[in-house]
């Protein structure tokens, strides 16, 4: 091979420029679990909602996820499909008195919505990273801050 050949530039295709797929469903089955999106090893998890830094098996930077409200309002979505209808049925069939419901309903809201919490988020998180959302993107500019 002459030196003309071996200093010729690649041609650029679409195929070159796209990062490898991470799977989707994989990320977020990970971060409900409460372990790291990438290898599945490391804890997502270093409290109740907050997250570590980084993922102590593969080195994963997690400080820059934008989970905000989503699991609030997810969480909101599932346990109001649950305990609505248990509520109009309930009340349907055998109208008990008021503070027999709010001592069932209640408590049992309150544990579902805790118990949902975080593989919710741990969930969103999971997505973010698939998506290669809010930094999760090593190719980026500005991995850092997106917004400049």
């Amino acid at each position: 091979m002459d030196s003309a050949t071996a200093q010729r530039p690649t041609t650029w295709t679409p195929a070159a420029a796209e990062p490898e797929k991470r799977d989707l469903w994989t990320a977020m089955l990970r971060g409900a679990r409460g372990r790291c999106p990438n290898c599945g090893e490391g804890k997502l998890f270093r409290a109740f909602l907050k997250t570590h830094d980084h993922c102590s098996a593969c080195g994963e930077t997690f400080s820059h996820h934008r989970a905000d409200d989503l699991p609030a309002y997810l969480v909101i979505v599932v346990v109001g499909h649950l305990v609505v209808p248990m509520i109009l049925w309930t009340e349907t069939n055998f109208a008990p008195p008021i503070p027999v419901q709010l001592a069932i309903y209640l408590p049992f809201t309150l544990i579902m919505s805790l118990v949902l919490l975080q593989p919710i988020k741990g969930a969103v998180v999971g997505l973010q990273w698939a998506l290669r959302m809010h930094g999760f993107d090593e190719g980026a500019a500005d991995a850092k801050n997106p917004y400049i």
